[in-house]
């Protein structure tokens, strides 16, 4: 592990020191290879995917799992979107001249090495990689070992493109001891690792948060509401909840509850209900929900859950106040959105939610970094420091002083 940690950290020095145009040349190669390569793709993901049936992995697993032409091809866009991104590195930030006559320059830099730990999805594997290297970093893969077929053939991908332009494949590798021992040692390595980004079950970043020496941002569950005031525009909030829940339900940024203001729950929760019954969505609810419409009961437990399913907890609540309590209560810091015709209304929950991304009259699912038009993530990053919401290449450099003298002493 020390020996391998010892290389991806050297890997990373070289690329951290690369012009912006070569990175971006050598990306969009990585995209073309994804293309070129996509029957090997396909036939790699084919056996995770007989694995997963043979196994019963839940259908939001499977979903998450599957590669096709399309995906393979969406990947490939997603390198090149980050290739056509400006150079986060090297960027002046601010710069000012000292009493001491000393120029001084506050530069963004590469942070060094990234691990990324996730599951499931191995379009992670190329999202990630190629968001390292536009921004200078080496990165350290760790993918779930239900996608252990699919990340190898497109890390290998990738790593042919950095041997043919003779570059070390140390820059995107993935964690040769995939074990839960493997990550323990990779979460401790901080003399070689600079920063670990766990993505996943909640189990996984509660043990990476707990025992990692590396610093860690993390991308941790997303318990998403979306709120209907009673000044919605009723057309637009129908549509929204809808999108937010059933669009692809078992992502993180999908709603979880919806909170529904008291004084219109009458007469929009039979509408709610009826449009999500023809979307087979399983609703649970409150006692309030349950004297309007006919749901089973909504437990503390339940809001406290994030599905990652086509499950949707309802809850009347006492106005923007009752929402914000509630999302105060129960949110993870991720995505929340009020639907409002009142301007004042929607800044008082702006105001008073402190989530990563607070949406009004939109749906959370445009909390992802292409979305955003960071061309992909490294994560939905619930921290505070040093980043928060979709992470891009912006998240993934930190800042040095260059300072310039004339003799000065002190």
């Amino acid at each position: 592990m020390e020996q391998f940690l010892e290389k991806a950290k050297s890997a990373s020095r070289i690329v951290a020191t690369m012009s912006g145009s070569e990175r971006n040349r050598i990306l969009r190669q990585m995209a073309n290879a994804l293309r070129s390569n996509t029957a090997r793709i396909v036939e790699a993901n084919a056996i995770d995917m007989r694995k997963a049936n043979d196994e019963d992995l839940a259908p939001s697993l499977k979903e998450r799992l599957f590669l096709d032409e399309k995906r393979i091809d969406a990947m490939a866009v997603a390198i090149e979107e980050i290739a056509a991104l400006k150079d986060p590195i090297g960027r002046v930030i601010e710069g000012w001249v000292s009493e001491a006559d000393l120029k001084i320059e506050k530069v963004s830099i590469p942070i060094g090495v990234i691990g990324i730990i996730y599951e499931s999805r191995p379009n992670v594997t190329s999202d990630t990689a190629a968001l390292c290297f536009k921004s200078g970093n080496g990165c350290v893969l760790k993918g779930g070992k239900e996608a252990e077929n699919s990340n190898v053939i497109i890390a290998q991908v990738l790593q042919e493109v950095l041997i043919s332009n003779h570059l070390p494949k140390e820059l995107i590798a993935l964690l040769p001891d995939s074990s839960r021992e493997g990550v323990s040692k990779l979460i401790k390595m901080d003399k070689y690792v600079d920063l670990i980004v766990p993505r996943g079950g909640e189990g996984l970043i509660r043990y990476v948060s707990q025992n990692a020496s590396v610093p860690v941002v993390k991308h941790d569950k997303g318990l998403c509401h979306t709120y209907i005031d009673k000044e919605a525009n009723i057309e637009n909030a129908i549509a929204i909840a809808v999108n937010a829940k059933v669009q692809r339900p078992g992502v993180c940024n999908a709603m979880e509850t919806l909170l529904v203001d008291q004084v219109i729950a009458a007469d929009i929760l039979p509408v709610f209900k009826e449009v999500f019954d023809k979307e087979h969505t399983q609703l649970k609810g409150c006692e309030k929900t349950r004297h309007i419409i006919a749901v089973s009961e909504a437990s503390e437990e339940d809001f406290d859950t994030e599905y990652l399913a086509n499950i949707l907890n309802i809850r009347v609540v006492d106005g923007v106040e009752g929402a914000i309590e509630h999302i105060v209560r129960f949110g993870s810091g991720h995505s929340e959105s009020i639907i409002t015709e009142s301007i004042t209304t929607a800044e008082r929950f702006m105001n008073a939610i402190d989530s990563a991304c607070v949406y009004v009259n939109a749906s959370t699912r445009f909390t992802d970094g292409g979305a955003f038009g960071f061309g992909a993530e490294v994560g939905i990053s619930t921290n505070k420091l040093h980043a928060r919401g979709p992470m891009g290449v912006e998240g993934l450099t930190t800042y040095k002083y260059k300072i310039y003298g004339k003799g000065q002493i002190r």
